[in-house]
């Protein structure tokens, strides 16, 4: 597995465009410990499926005991039907990965929009819109990541298990 180009600059930086997103999408996975967030209207294609990230993904799902691995995804019925990777691994680590749908009062146009991906090393990913290449990024900040912590434990509550995902046993 390669190691991400990082900025040796550990703040607060400005992303933008898919590559960039992606590498420090990477670095972020790559220095989570045991706890990985993410709150996501939808899963593109090209998110969290490259082999380096499910690798990470991985990796961070058999860390240990307090491993755990939160996402909050706006359809996953579209995610399931795109045969996303990210679903499937969800499906054969449950108890580790666990993705919810949000409760109807967090569906705002704001709160839908924008997408965010935080690890348990004060590292986050930040996108005001989703759709959009564009955002905030940092490999250690934690008055940065708290807000945006606090409004996922929030949501998280609040949300549904997906169940939708879940995998048949037959």
């Amino acid at each position: 597995m390669s190691t991400p180009n990082t900025p040796a600059d550990d703040g607060v930086r400005a992303v933008s465009g898919p590559e960039a997103i992606a590498t420090t999408r990477l670095a972020l996975l790559a220095a989570t410990r045991y706890k990985l967030a993410m709150h996501l209207p939808v899963l593109p294609a090209d998110a969290f499926s490259s082999p380096d990230e499910l690798s990470e993904l991985r990796r961070i799902a058999i860390a240990g005991r307090g491993a755990e691995i939160r996402i909050v995804l706006g359809d996953p019925a579209a995610a399931l039907r795109s045969g996303h990777r990210l679903i499937d691994l969800a499906q054969r680590m449950p108890s580790v990965l666990r993705i919810r749908t949000p409760a109807e009062e967090d569906t705002s146009a704001e709160t839908q929009a924008s997408s965010w991906l935080l690890n348990d090393t004060n590292g986050y990913l930040f996108l005001p819109d989703a759709d959009r290449s564009e955002g905030r990024a940092a490999l250690k900040d934690g008055p940065g990541q708290a807000p945006l912590l606090l409004q996922f434990e929030q949501i998280w509550q609040r949300a549904m298990p997906a169940t939708q995902l879940q995998a048949l046993g037959l």
